[in-house]
């Protein structure tokens, strides 16, 4: 091989900082020992990143968390990232989980987002707020398992459903929360999909599943001479990733948001027609059909986003949350019938993140920490993205999008 090409400009001061460092250094831990998240330890990796990067920490190391309690949460634990939290509402709702007014905590850096929440929380509320259903619930994983020929594939579909009882008491024996609901097959090629759904309480559930799905699936090995490979995951399940089956077929819960809103008082809060809106959202499909977008509405991942982040959900499952659909249309008496939606909201009131004391205390705020809240908190959530897309869109029609941001949301 020749010499190689030493590119213009470049000298040793432009190298990536600490280069050297970064074969020799390692970050201070206790591998994963309980101590690990002792104070003279967690001092120690700040101080190395000091040291390794040149940068002094002043905010980093400034929290009021027990840094053992985050446990299972992360590792390495060198301080808090904070982000800011604003209150928007009071956000009325009318579901079969969720009754009253709720106060919305939403953690974002993005100016204008709060007030546009409080705003579309505003309308809805004077119009008798938003009425709420859960309609769909369930967590996946997908194995895929391997075969001589798309006939074998086949015959083996017809070997599950014969043997999914024992298939269920091995799988759930492995928790005392999961159930499996059904399997659903999918053939390729000579691949066979098996699609594992179960129901996870008031957990997320993708551990959980993980768990069960692995022991139904060393079951299928152990007893099924016909499988030449599998894999636990073959992503299907399509896990923290935006896909078609999850609009179909919901991955947590699928939870709809609808709410009436009278002509005069869209006029007098939003100053726009009911008829604006609609024939925006029309043209709006369009342009999401175009795009392939999973979502014919605005921006109902900033709610989930801002939501997840302040009450301690596992915030990459914005990917699935994020899908949703809109409808709109006008009723005889010229008011706007809106609805949003979500067909795969993962949410938690047990478990993962929402013991963490800041998060704890969000999810106490809308009277959903703990056991036995999950559906309540997935209509809070769905009523607040309703009352943000109502905000959006009129800020949109009526021309105040623009100047709004460059009000709220410019850090001059």
């Amino acid at each position: 091989m020749g010499t190689p090409t030493i590119p213009a400009g470049w000298s040793p001061a432009v190298e990536p900082r600490n280069a050297a460092r970064a074969v020799t250094s390692h970050i201070p831990n206790a591998k994963g020992a309980a101590d690990d998240y002792e104070h003279t330890l967690i001092e120690r990796r700040q101080q190395f990143v000091e040291t390794f990067t040149g940068v002094r920490l002043e905010h980093v190391p400034v929290f009021s968390v027990a840094p053992a309690e985050t446990r299972g949460n992360i590792e390495n634990f060198t301080g808090v990232a904070q982000i800011p939290l604003g209150i928007a509402g009071p956000l009325r709702v009318d579901g079969e989980y969720a009754q009253g007014d709720f106060l919305i905590p939403l953690a974002t850096t993005e100016g204008s987002l709060v007030a546009s929440y409080s705003r579309g929380m505003k309308v809805v509320g004077l119009a008798g707020g938003v009425k709420t259903t859960v309609s769909g619930d369930g967590m996946q994983r997908a194995p895929v398992f391997i075969f001589v020929s798309a006939r074998e594939a086949r015959d083996f579909v017809v070997w599950v459903n014969d043997h999914l009882p024992e298939i269920r008491t091995v799988a759930e024996s492995t928790s005392h929360v999961a159930r499996l609901t059904h399997i659903e097959p999918f053939l390729s090629n000579k691949f066979a999909f098996l699609r594992f759904n179960f129901s996870t309480g008031d957990a997320a559930g993708q551990n959980m599943v993980g768990r069960a799905t692995f022991a139904a699936y060393q079951w299928i090995l152990a007893n099924n001479s016909t499988v030449r490979r599998a894999y636990l995951e073959s992503n299907f399940a399509t896990d923290k990733k935006a896909s078609h089956i999850n609009v179909l077929h919901p991955r947590g819960k699928r939870v709809t948001a609808e709410a009436t809103v009278p002509a005069e008082l869209l006029r007098q809060q939003l100053r726009v027609e009911p008829e604006q809106l609609v024939y925006h959202w029309g043209v709006a499909n369009v342009g999401a059909l175009l795009s392939g977008a999973n979502n014919n509405g605005l921006h109902s991942a900033n709610a989930i986003t801002a939501m997840f982040i302040a009450t301690g959900q596992d915030v990459a499952n914005v990917a699935e949350g994020a899908a949703a659909t809109a409808y709109t249309e006008i009723t005889p008496d010229r008011s706007l019938y809106f609805s949003i939606t979500i067909p795969s909201l993962i949410v938690a009131t047990h478990g993962g993140g929402t013991h963490l004391a800041t998060q704890r205390e969000c999810l106490e705020m809308l009277g959903c920490w703990g056991e036995g809240h999950v559906n309540k908190l997935a209509e809070i959530v769905a009523a607040t993205v309703l009352a943000g897309e109502l905000s959006l869109a009129a800020a949109i029609s009526s021309l105040e999008w623009v100047s709004a941001h460059e009000r709220l949301g410019r850090n001059r």
